[in-house]
């Protein structure tokens, strides 16, 4: 009987910390104003932090179990897309982003969803979906990757557009409108 109450009290500190840890990583640090006025604009401190700056780099597991690098992506421009199934703007932008690899992967354009997801889950829904470009997944990984890329509140779907020279250009969060991210891509071909 001891027993099992010491291993029911491990068991919910160790969860009381995986909680703190996660509400940790979700949280935007104090003080940092989240968005601009207008839709899908990042505060100013974060762009400014991240872009014109090198890419990081990051390591997750696609929806087949190999691990890719964003380093894997260098010499194309790559577009982030973070996302999840449960998101339904993220949902309803995927078959544009689908289209849109189809359309400009000869140009050297290369669409990386990551999902914050688990691997079954998310490659059931790209193959229901046709996706044609990488899925990559996770959960705490995926969002320590966002935050690294600017997203600082965990909100989904999160988009950033990387150059050719590993370059962070833009970053958009919210539902992608396509003649924007068009246009954004235009101009670093």
């Amino acid at each position: 009987m001891r027993k099992q109450i010491i291993i029911m009290a491990a068991v919910a500190i160790m969860a009381a910390s995986g909680g703190y840890f996660v509400a940790m990583i979700l949280s935007p640090e104090s003080g940092q104003q989240e968005f601009l006025p207008g839709a899908g604009a990042l505060a100013v401190n974060q762009l400014e932090d991240l872009l014109g700056q090198l890419r990081p780099d990051f390591e997750l597991g696609d929806i087949n179990g190999a691990t890719v690098s964003a380093a894997d992506f260098d010499g194309k421009i790559m577009l982030l897309n973070f996302w999840a199934t449960w998101c339904k703007p993220c949902i309803e932008e995927m078959p544009m982003l689908t289209r849109l690899q189809r359309n400009y992967v000869g140009s050297g354009v290369q669409v990386v969803g990551i999902a914050l997801d688990d691997a079954r889950k998310a490659r059931e829904f790209a193959t229901g979906l046709a996706v044609n470009y990488p899925i990559l997944v996770g959960s705490t990984d995926t969002v320590l990757a966002g935050r690294r890329y600017g997203n600082r509140s965990g909100m989904l779907p999160y988009s950033v557009l990387v150059d050719s020279d590993g370059i962070v250009r833009w970053a958009y969060l919210g539902a992608l409108d396509q003649e924007e991210l068009e246009a954004q891509i235009k101009a670093l071909l």
